[in-house]
């Protein structure tokens, strides 16, 4: 086994701390839903208002604030304020990473391409 490969290996032998099991299971949680998910995505790009997401994810305002409020709450997002208006964005680096991830699985698993690790 080569070097990069035995450490790789040997991250995934240990378990997590269970803090940070319970919190990435959150995470999950939170983007177990289509909306969340398409909300997220625009996120990664940019920053956005409720009203923005909600008008081009073409979905109610106040179920968008509630889907925000719940990315809050998991750490996907953050939210600072600009004058009266709330502007949302995906929490960072690793956020979009996680997402990416998750959608190119999705790929693979639609179109029955191989994975390549």
């Amino acid at each position: 086994m080569h070097a990069r490969e035995e450490s790789a290996a040997e991250r995934w032998r240990d378990l997590p701390d269970p803090d940070h099991v319970e919190a990435a299971a959150t995470a999950f949680r939170m983007l177990s839903d289509p909306t969340r998910v398409r909300v997220l995505w625009l996120l990664c790009g940019s920053e956005h208002d409720v009203t923005s997401l909600a008008n081009k994810i073409g979905a109610a305002r106040p179920a968008v604030s509630q889907h925000l409020a719940k990315l809050r709450l998991a750490g996907l997002v953050t939210l600072r304020r600009d004058g009266r208006r709330a502007v949302y964005a995906a929490r960072g680096g690793h956020v979009r990473r996680l997402l990416a991830e998750a959608v190119e699985a999705a790929d693979h698993h639609i179109t029955g391409t191989a994975d390549h690790d």
